[in-house]
């Protein structure tokens, strides 16, 4: 524990942070590509695969969402109580996590078996894309149990300073799951082919298996965070502190699931390829913002540790530095979008009705990318310190308040053009935003 607190406290911001965002960000770019390589064995299926589980991915990173929005209230929650050297704090939140990760994951199998098939006719009329979405998203949610549990442990490590394990073991699901895919997707070495039901199969198998690994780990090798269970007794002022920054990022990342199905029912009343090719979007650019996650998910320890430190130098220092790294990121996001958009979409099998649609969109987009750095370090910044409202509004402009009502307006004058370019827009306005909250909160801060 004291070697962890001296590093984070003493070791130069601009290594620190890039040690402590390599591992996460390598972490990233496997997720990213492995839900990469998913999309591209589901549309040599058929467009309509493609197509069931674009309109599945609401409910399905509502998982993602709720568990790591969850995770990231009990990594600041940690962090903190580490830099204020208070084993008794660390020791609850701990607990506290361990038990709420299990109603979480009861709740996803309630959903699963009840809301499913509602949900997603909202968004089909065709019979067969109906029929594929709920099979696949039905056992993505109902055994999301390994999800959830690998990014509890995952947290806990990155609380601690260890991003390698959480690395190691994410790179393992993802391996197994790129194996598994084709497998039960194509029905390989005698098995029954089963479409997007394997899919989902391969999904879920990768993460319960990334979760017992991650779990094991955690509790064998990190003494620092013990998970004590014997005895365990519910405070309510443990929950108010973990989910105070949980659920408004929760709900932070679980905007994409509504703006991606506000967005389909406006892509809806131009064609089903369409809504596919934006479900595509959705998918590649995680190759983009996962590795930026990663430098995120750096941050945040650190701030957080010296945050409870009471050292504003520091904080102010790992800022600048976050800020400079995820700006790298998204600046060779936008060159690969803005060159390479055929390529990209040619990945995917697009036919010419895609690539006219997909082509356009990508550029547009990623006109945002390079803007997008300041609200995506800031909403971090404000999660680290404990400000999840604050990290929930910067998250809300970016996501949902400014490009849902504007793109239906827009949509009608401009056609899908007007669609994609509400995605720069929206991020120009809460980088604004961003700015000024985070000014006026260390205007106020007194350490």
């Amino acid at each position: 524990m004291e070697k962890t607190e001296n590093v984070m406290g003493t070791k130069k911001v601009l290594p620190l942070l890039v040690s402590m965002s390599v591992p996460p960000m390598i972490s990233m770019l496997i997720q990213a590509l492995y839900n990469i390589v998913d999309s591209m064995y589901v549309a040599r299926v058929s467009e309509d695969a493609l197509t069931a589980v674009s309109i599945a991915f609401p409910l399905q990173n509502l998982i993602i969402a709720v568990s790591c929005g969850f995770g990231i209230g009990l990594n600041a929650c940690v962090a903190r109580a580490l830099g204020a050297k208070d084993e008794k704090e660390v020791k609850s939140a701990a607990a506290h996590g361990f038990w709420f990760c299990g109603v979480h994951w009861l709740l996803f199998v309630l959903m699963g078996l009840f809301l499913t098939g509602p949900f997603l006719r909202g968004f089909t009329d065709n019979p067969e894309i109906y029929k594929m979405s709920c099979q696949y998203t039905r056992i993505v949610l109902c055994f999301s149990i390994g999800s959830m549990y690998h990014l509890y442990s995952e947290k806990l490590f990155q609380a601690t300073g260890n991003m390698v394990l959480p690395m190691i073991f994410q790179g393992v699901g993802a391996v197994f799951n790129i194996i598994l895919d084709p497998i039960l997707i194509f029905g390989w070495f005698g098995l029954p082919a089963m479409g997007v039901s394997g899919a989902a199969i391969a999904t879920v198998a990768s993460q319960i298996l990334a979760g017992i690994l991650s779990m094991t780990f955690f509790v064998k090798k990190c003494k620092e965070v013990p998970i004590c269970l014997k005895g365990f007794r519910l405070d309510k002022t443990m929950l108010w502190k973990i989910y105070t920054v949980g659920i408004p990022s929760a709900i932070m990342m679980s905007l994409p699931s509504v703006l991606v199905a506000a967005l389909n029912s406006v892509l809806a009343a131009f064609s089903a390829t369409a809504i596919a090719v934006f479900g595509l979007y959705i998918k590649i650019q995680t190759f983009v913002y996962m590795p930026a996650n990663g430098v995120i998910q750096g941050m945040r320890p650190i701030m957080s540790y010296n945050y409870g430190a009471k050292n504003r130098k520091r904080m102010k220092e790992t800022l600048k530095a976050s800020i400079q790294v995820t700006g790298v990121i998204m600046a060779l996001g936008t060159v690969l979008f803005l060159a390479f958009p055929q390529v990209i979409m040619k990945l995917f099998d697009a036919n010419e009705e895609m690539m006219k649609i997909g082509v356009p969109m990508l550029r547009i987009i990623a006109a945002g990318f390079l803007i997008s750095t300041v609200g995506c370090v800031l909403s971090g910044a404000f999660e680290a310190l404990g400000k999840g409202v604050q990290s929930l509004i910067v998250s809300l402009l970016r996501q949902l308040v400014i490009i849902i009502p504007l793109s239906v307006i827009l949509a009608k004058t401009m056609g899908l053009f007007g669609v994609w370019i509400t995605f720069p827009v929206a991020e120009f306005l809460a980088a604004a935003v961003g700015c000024v909250l985070y000014g006026r909160f260390m205007k106020k801060l007194t350490l």
